[in-house]
This record gives structure tokens, C-alpha cells and sequence, in this order.
């Protein structure tokens, strides 16, 4: 084989091992959505399409956090195999060196790690917006829109405006029009914050209300009031788009307006590195299958590969989450915090090449 025609071979087979594992994992993850909403069945309209849909535009998401496990066992498979066949014996007799195998592996993961990037910033986000909307729309009659202005609610006869929200059970900014039966303005509430207490009541703090009256307005300053309301927490949840399902440009418009307004950005400052660092972990993950390649295969062994790439590739996603919560509480550089783990999986990849290098 020549140089081109031995890379596109081992591409092709890495190629379509990462696309059956990747398939693999989204069929199961689809199956797990599919029984966690069908406790949500038959609320309001949300029926077995609107279901379907948004287990279906959630599928993108899920690709693009299962990507880099799915390259690593995909990759450690095809490796395998190759090592099995005694395919990968007879390219190393014709002269491929560590090296060279490794600039293969490079060009291989250049590709997934680009694909890794345009789910993450762009497909992801966009099927997380819409299934949220879908979901949101289909389950009761409260409607939303993410504008520039915070999240609005139709709530029965008030329209709600809340400017910050971060947490879903306690949010800021907050103003209630509520209109009487004839749909006139009757009141206006703007709350500094408001704290969900359970049984849809809302405790509010700071409180300016303006009541429209046939004398006139009217306006009382209150330090505590209350909001009684269909909105809970498990809704704004739905509205709320965690840090780590926004796009990196979302995420880095966010820090500046939060570094404008004085307010801590820690926690999205490492949301935001795990983004730009992510589609590397493609990477990664193929530096720690090369050495597989090169230790000898017996019967059976190709199992126990795939299954120790498995339980790699659930080790690499608990420490990405574990590294983001330890550099938080520890006040780690966002960027150390969010390359840790890859960090930590290359050298371990170097070092058992190395070991197997030294046999």
C-alpha cells in the first residue's frame, strides 16, 4: 500500500467504527429521554409527536457530548482489529513507525475534532433552543421568548418579565402586568427578586407597584410582597439555558455583559473554555488508543478493549465535570480548570506509550 492508500484505509475503518459506536450511544440515550418524558405524556398538547420531536432535537446535543468517547472506543476497536488480523504487524513490517501512525491518527482526529466544534456551537445549541420551545409550548399555555430583554410569560392574566436568571428558583429583575378581564392594565409589579417558596407562590423583595385605578395610579413601595403564579422552578428550567449548552460566542457575549455589570463569571469563564477545548478531547482520546495498537491480541481481547475504552471514556466525562466543580470552589484559572482532563488523558497516553514502547 502506498502512504495515501494506508491512511485512507485506517481512516475509513476508524472512520466507521466511531460512526457505529456514536449511533450506538444515541439510539440508547434517545431510548433513556423517550421514558423520562413519558411521565410528561398527555399534559396539555404535549402528545406522542411533540414527544418524538423533542427527543429528536435533543439528539444533536447528545452527539456532541458523547463525540470524543465515541472516538475513543471507536478507535481503540478499529485499532484492534487491525492488531488482530495482524493488518497492523504487516504495516509496521513495511516501515510505519510510531510516528508516522500518529500523524495518521492526527488527520483523523483534525476531522472529528471539526466536527466535534460545528455540533457544539452551532447544530447543539440550535436543537436545544428549539426542543425547549417545543416542549415548552406543547405542555401548557404559557408562552416564552429568549429576547434581549429576559424571558417573558403569559401567566393566566399577567404577562412576566424577568430580566436575570440564573438559578429557577430564585431570579431578579422581575416586573408583573396583570390585566383585568377586559384585558386593561390593571397593575404593574417590578420586583427585585423573587424566591420561589412552593405552591406556586413567589416571595417578592423590593417591591414597587403601581395600581391603575379609575382615580388614577396609584403607587406603593413594599419591601416584601407576594406572587402567586403557575411558574415554578421545573419551568424556568426549561427556559434557562445552563452554561454548558450555550455556544462559546454565547457564553463570551455573557461574560462581558456580567463583567460590565460587576457580577462574578467564573462559572461561565470555564463553561467557555470547555467549549473552545472540547472538539482537542477528539484528539486526546486517539493518543490514548494508538498504544493499543501495538499490544499483542489474543482471542477475546478485542472485548476487553472496547470495554476498558468504555470505562475510559466514562472516566474523561466525570472528571470534565469533576475539574469544572473543583476549579470553581478553588478559584482555578478557568482555562486549567477546563483543560485538566484532557490534559490529564494525554499524558497518560504518552506514558503508556512509552511502557509499550520499552517492552
Amino acid at each position: 500500500m502506498t502512504g495515501n492508500t494506508l491512511d485512507r484505509y485506517v481512516a475509513r475503518q476508524i472512520y466507521v467504527s466511531v460512526g457505529f459506536v456514536l449511533l450506538g450511544f444515541l439510539a440508547l440515550f434517545a431510548f433513556f429521554d423517550v421514558v423520562a418524558e413519558l411521565r410528561d405524556l398527555g399534559r396539555g398538547a404535549y402528545q406522542l409527536p411533540q414527544m418524538l420531536g423533542f427527543v429528536a432535537l435533543s439528539i444533536p446535543t447528545h452527539a456532541y457530548e458523547l463525540l470524543p468517547i465515541a472516538v475513543l472506543i471507536g478507535a481503540l476497536y478499529a485499532l484492534a482489529q487491525l492488531a488482530g488480523s495482524s493488518e497492523f504487524t504487516v504495516m509496521r513490517a513495511a516501515g510505519l513507525s510510531p510516528g508516522q501512525a500518529a500523524r495518521l491518527l492526527l488527520k483523523v482526529g483534525v476531522v472529528c475534532a471539526l466536527v466535534t466544534l460545528l455540533t457544539g456551537e452551532w447544530i447543539a445549541p440550535a436543537g436545544e433552543t428549539a426542543a425547549e420551545k417545543l416542549r415548552m409550548r406543547a405542555m401548557s399555555s404559557l408562552i416564552a421568548q429568549g429576547l434581549g430583554s429576559g424571558i417573558w410569560l403569559k401567566d393566566e392574566n399577567s404577562f412576566v418579565n424577568i430580566r436575570v436568571a440564573r438559578r429557577s428558583n430564585k431570579v431578579n429583575d422581575v416586573t408583573i402586568y396583570e390585566l383585568d378581564a377586559a384585558y386593561r392594565l390593571r397593575s404593574i409589579s417590578v420586583a427585585r427578586e423573587a424566591t420561589y417558596r412552593g405552591d406556586g407562590r413567589w416571595a417578592l423583595s423590593d417591591v414597587a407597584r403601581t395600581d391603575f385605578t379609575p382615580a388614577g395610579p396609584r403607587v406603593q413601595q413594599l419591601a416584601k410582597g407576594e406572587w402567586r403564579s403557575a411558574v415554578d422552578p421545573g419551568l424556568l428550567d426549561l427556559l434557562i439555558v445552563r452554561p454548558e449548552r450555550m455556544s462559546a460566542w454565547r457564553l463570551y457575549r455573557y461574560i462581558d455583559h456580567l463583567k460590565e455589570n460587576r457580577q462574578k463569571t467564573e462559572r461561565y469563564e470555564i463553561a467557555m473554555w470547555k467549549k473552545l477545548l472540547y472538539p482537542l478531547a477528539a484528539l486526546v482520546m486517539l493518543a490514548l488508543a494508538l498504544p493499543f495498537a501495538y499490544m499483542h491480541t489474543r482471542a477475546g481481547m478485542v472485548g476487553v478493549k472496547v470495554f476498558l475504552g468504555i470505562m475510559l471514556g466514562v472516566l474523561f466525562h466525570m472528571l470534565n465535570g469533576l475539574f469544572a466543580h473543583i476549579g470553581l470552589l478553588q478559584n482555578w484559572l478557568p482555562v486549567a480548570a477546563a483543560a485538566a482532563p484532557s490534559l490529564t488523558f494525554f499524558a497518560a497516553a504518552l506514558a503508556i506509550m512509552w511502557w509499550v514502547e520499552k517492552r
